[in-house]
């Protein structure tokens, strides 16, 4: 482990000791109302508690579930959507004037839409999931498409290189890193997407637990949760980060990494 890389983990870990002491004094000091703000340490001794109910478990796997589908179909339909309009110049004319209008839309806008098609379902939830991480990849994939070197594309004409070879070993590897990006942000945002369906549409998860405790009121509860979302967040980055090292080792950016 290099020096850098240890030096940014200690940080990290002395950033959050220092954010959970900045709450814990906040809230012991009057500075915060309990009621509304309880201590940093009630509410990991909550935690805790809500770790070893069977409650919990299922709402963590109702949420898992609900984001790695919808990421799932948005990352395979962008990839698919994107890969043919970006070949094609005249699809890429023709659809930009439309990906350019849809694409600010945010996801919550489509709440009531998802509600009216699927009722208060997964499905609905579903819907809004796959929105905006479908267009985070999407956008990513018509700029790799497009990214590829002219003369690299000149020369495989030359040389006769059919439609099959030339995607694998032309448009493939410069796209690559576009879709790992998309795939990296959409996972976020999925994530994000998941919770704000549970909480508004009332569909099993996290989301629909913190909303329970939110109206109990509960607030010990309800941080607990969204601690565990919080963490949920960095896991995701992490696991995204790690796939992005593995697939992209031979990249250069990769690999400055590394011999940091």
């Amino acid at each position: 482990m290099s020096w850098t890389t240890s030096r940014g983990r200690v940080l990290g870990l002395l950033g959050i000791l220092g954010f959970l002491a900045t709450w814990e004094v906040a809230a012991r000091s009057g500075l915060v109302n309990q009621t509304y703000l309880p201590a940093a340490t009630t509410t990991l001794a909550r935690l805790g508690r809500e770790l070893g109910t069977p409650q919990f478990w299922a709402a963590l796997g109702d949420t898992l579930i609900t984001w790695s589908v919808g990421l799932a179909i948005a990352f395979l339909a962008a990839v698919a959507l994107g890969a043919v309009v970006g070949l094609v110049p005249f699809l890429e004319r023709a659809t930009h004037s439309t990906v350019e209008f849809l694409r600010p839309i945010p996801s919550v806008a489509i709440i009531p839409l998802a509600v009216l098609i699927a009722g208060l379902s997964r499905e609905a939830a579903l819907m809004v999931v796959v929105y905006a991480p479908f267009w985070q990849v999407f956008v990513q994939v018509l700029h790799g498409v497009a990214d590829v070197d002219p003369v690299a594309r000149d020369t495989a004409r030359s040389y006769r290189l059919g439609r099959y070879e030339r995607l694998r070993h032309l448009v493939l590897p410069t796209a690559l890193p576009y879709v790992i990006t998309g795939l990296r942000l959409a996972a976020s945002v999925a994530l994000i997407l998941t919770i704000t369906a549970e909480l508004v549409i009332g569909n099993p998860g996290l989301g629909r637990q913190i909303e329970v405790y939110r109206a109990a009121p509960d607030a010990a509860g309800l941080y607990a949760l969204v601690l565990v979302t919080g963490g949920l967040g960095v896991l995701v980055n992490l696991a995204t980060r790690m796939l992005e090292r593995r697939l992209l080792f031979w990249h250069p950016s990769v690999r400055k990494e590394k011999a940091l």
